[in-house]
């Protein structure tokens, strides 16, 4: 199974706002550039599309070791969050419902077909990837302003 590193980020100007998101795919030495955004979104949706878009642009299964620094993702996912959520009907430990059903259903669809490990870095933090992705989110989120 190839073994591909990711990276992403999430940008909004004001939540909600318009948004961008940016992820860096790194295979064998080779990187690829992803971005997008929209006019009116939150942070959260950013950084969960970052992602889902990262993981759809995965020809094949694979190891993919995502880096990202969204506790809202890393926590969600590594603390079993949304799995409870999806099987409390989409209601949160509090009852609430869960937002942003939408991107974790998928999310967890692209899950099921890689072998994902998620690491957290803190933001502006200096880490390189993390700030370039953060340069693609942001640049995506000013298309829109």
């Amino acid at each position: 199974m190839k073994k591909v590193e990711i990276f992403t980020d999430g940008a909004c100007s004001g939540n909600p706002g318009p948004g961008g998101w940016g992820a860096i795919l790194r295979y064998n030495g080779v990187e690829k550039e992803l971005s997008g955004g929209e006019k009116d979104t939150t942070n959260n949706r950013m950084e969960l599309t970052a992602v889902i878009s990262a993981l759809k642009a995965l020809k094949m299964p694979c190891e993919a070791v995502i880096t990202t620094d969204s506790k809202y993702v890393f926590e969600s996912v590594t603390k079993g969050w949304v799995y409870s959520w999806q099987k409390n009907g989409w209601r949160k430990a509090d009852k609430k419902p869960a937002l942003n059903i939408d991107l974790w259903t998928e999310l967890l669809e692209l899950l099921s077909k890689h072998q994902v490990t998620f690491n957290w870095v803190k933001g502006h933090n200096e880490h390189p990837e993390n700030e370039r992705c953060d340069r693609l989110a942001v640049a995506e989120c000013e298309k829109y302003k």
